[in-house]
């Protein structure tokens, strides 16, 4: 089931900020509104108590809530999905949006997860509570299978139900007072989360931008790697690589110049590596290849875009025992607090099928899942090169940054949404940095992706 935010009226998005204009829901209540839609969508509608009537309580809204400017991303995406099937009801909708994966998940892992959910039918195979950091063998086999030698143990390892829950729980670790960076463009979660959390000031609509985070612009001029002169410190570097959404992927020298740049500024660096098993060359797949890492970094992963996990929801967070706060005090310690009094742990039937991942047959099948996307990838590589187009990423990650000089990327995928009924992300919703750009998601069956592609060559030969 889909849950889909819809405004009434619509308000259009210019970015991941444009939901609450001039302060308009700030200082308002709203009731929401469940109405059951056509497809298992279900859509969220808007009104204000004193529209309705209904009772108010006297607890004030979170005032950083009312920072935010914009429904998130993808949600708003799929309002306008929704809208365009209406308008065509009989049009056959493919989606090269959202970064969801399509095809399924191998048998060797949904065996596993399947045998563990028999087992607890029985008395010798029923457990309850697990440790909240995950099991002790997954853990390991992480630290093993995805950190060899570098030194990251398996005490290190927090198993969670993703990244992107992760994201929020460490924003829960290091508090309000705190300045964080990201890459401009990046995935929005980094942004939002630091608003929720009050790390922020308003949004400023003439820059596009919130007051008191460091937006580090990567463009295809900067090798889509900062200038990191001309950054000002942060507490906290939010870093994804390969990059969602440009598919750029981080070389060693700049991955170096990165950490380094966190020593000299005793920053912390959150790298986010949840596309690495897609990179194709000897860019690092881990922020632990670079010597002195373990002191400023901690990792995020995910077994989502390799496993076809997605719904099953399986990830994991690397605290190193070196990384300190100012005080000396270790990092994993307040983590691993945050972890217990707000987490009972992973589902133990989907850690069975964690285990089943990293097994020979797992590591296997999970590249062949990897080596499918790639290929979509390479089709619509040659899809929008073959047109002219200025193609990003790619290479080391599903996913192709597109530019479309001099033109709004909101316009660019109404245009491609209305003329070929291809739904795909405007480069603006990750940040100031993706205006001009569209994503383009390589997650689909082969035969949508043949599809798109012979649309995509109708629409702009």
């Amino acid at each position: 089931m889909t849950l889909v935010l819809q405004l009434l009226p619509s308000t259009p998005l210019s970015s991941t900020s444009a939901l609450v204009q001039d302060g308009g829901f700030s200082n308002r209540l709203m009731k929401y509104h469940l109405t059951r839609r056509f497809e298992n969508v279900i859509k969220c509608a808007v009104s204000t108590a004193a529209e309705t009537g209904a009772y108010t309580t006297k607890v004030s809204r979170n005032t950083n809530m009312a920072k935010l400017q914009a429904g998130y991303l993808f949600p708003e995406i799929a309002r306008r999905r929704v809208a365009h099937t209406s308008k065509y009801p009989d049009a056959q909708v493919i989606s090269l949006g959202i970064g969801d994966t399509t095809e399924p998940i191998p048998e060797v892992i949904t065996s596993a997860m399947a045998k563990r959910a028999l087992a607890l039918s029985t008395v010798e195979g029923y457990s309850g509570y697990g440790a909240e950091q995950g099991d002790k063998e997954l853990r390991s086999a992480i630290a093993s299978t995805y950190y060899g030698d570098l030194g990251v143990r398996e005490g290190d390892i927090f198993v969670s139900d993703g990244a992107k829950c992760d994201i929020s729980r460490l924003q829960l670790l290091f508090g309000a007072n705190v300045k964080i960076a990201v890459q401009d463009p990046s995935y929005p979660a980094y942004v939002d989360s630091s608003v929720i959390m009050g790390q922020t000031s308003l949004f400023q609509k003439d820059l596009e931008k919130y007051g008191n985070i460091e937006y580090m612009r990567c463009t295809p001029e900067n090798d889509f790697f900062p200038d990191l002169s001309t950054i000002s410190r942060a507490d906290v570097i939010f870093f994804c690589s390969p990059n969602n959404p440009t598919g750029s992927a981080a070389s060693r020298e700049q991955l170096m110049k990165l950490v380094q740049f966190a020593k000299d500024n005793g920053s912390i660096i959150v790298y986010d590596s949840a596309y690495a098993m897609y990179i194709t060359d000897d860019r690092p797949r881990t922020i632990f290849e670079i010597p002195g890492a373990k002191e400023v970094a901690l990792e995020i992963s995910s077994f989502s875009k390799y496993a076809g996990f997605t719904g099953v929801r399986l990830g994991w967070t690397v605290v190193p025992k070196e990384l300190l706060f100012s005080d000396g005090f270790p990092v994993a310690k307040d983590f691993n607090r945050i972890v217990c009094t707000s987490f009972n742990g992973t589902s133990n039937i989907v850690q069975a099928g964690g285990l089943a991942c990293l097994s020979p047959d797992g590591l296997k099948a999970m590249r062949d899942v990897v080596n499918f996307y790639q290929k979509n990838t390479d089709i619509l590589v040659d899809t929008f090169s073959s047109l002219g187009f200025d193609v990003y990423g790619g290479k080391n990650a599903p996913y192709l940054w597109v530019h479309f000089p001099g033109r709004s990327s909101w316009d660019v995928f109404a245009e491609i949404l209305e003329k070929t009924h291809l739904v795909t992300t405007p480069g603006s919703g990750f940040g100031p940095g993706g205006e001009g750009f569209i994503r383009v998601s390589a997650f689909g069956h082969r035969e949508n992706i043949l599809e798109a592609s012979r649309r995509l060559r109708e629409l702009f030969k």
